[in-house]
């Protein structure tokens, strides 16, 4: 399956957002990969991969999404619920937790 079409076998309900974190990797001057450090306090950069159509308010209408597909952005390293697609981990977050869009 190519990446593109497993991206498409999960779509987020509500206001829900599936993001692709990216990895944080240190390398030692003589290429050895280090164990990632994930300070307390420094959020987790992605890219949102899917995302739902939005939450409905108390009067009945949807609420859209702030972010799209294509968007960069950060959340928290507690945030969501981590889902495997097709060997690829995801984070799957509620808009809420999403701190910020990045450009």
């Amino acid at each position: 399956m190519l990446q593109e079409e497993w991206i498409m076998t999960m779509k987020p309900l509500a206001d829900r957002v599936l993001i692709k974190v990216e990895k944080e990797e240190e390398k030692t001057v003589g290429g050895l990969v280090l164990a990632t450090k994930n300070p307390a306090g420094v959020p987790a950069k992605g890219k949102v991969v899917a995302c739902g159509e939005g939450k409905f308010s108390p009067n009945g209408t949807r609420v859209p999404m702030e972010v799209k597909v294509g968007d960069t952005v950060l959340i928290s390293h507690s945030a969501g619920q981590t889902v495997k697609l097709d060997g690829e981990e995801l984070t799957l977050v509620y808009e809420s937790e999403i701190l910020g869009i990045t450009e």
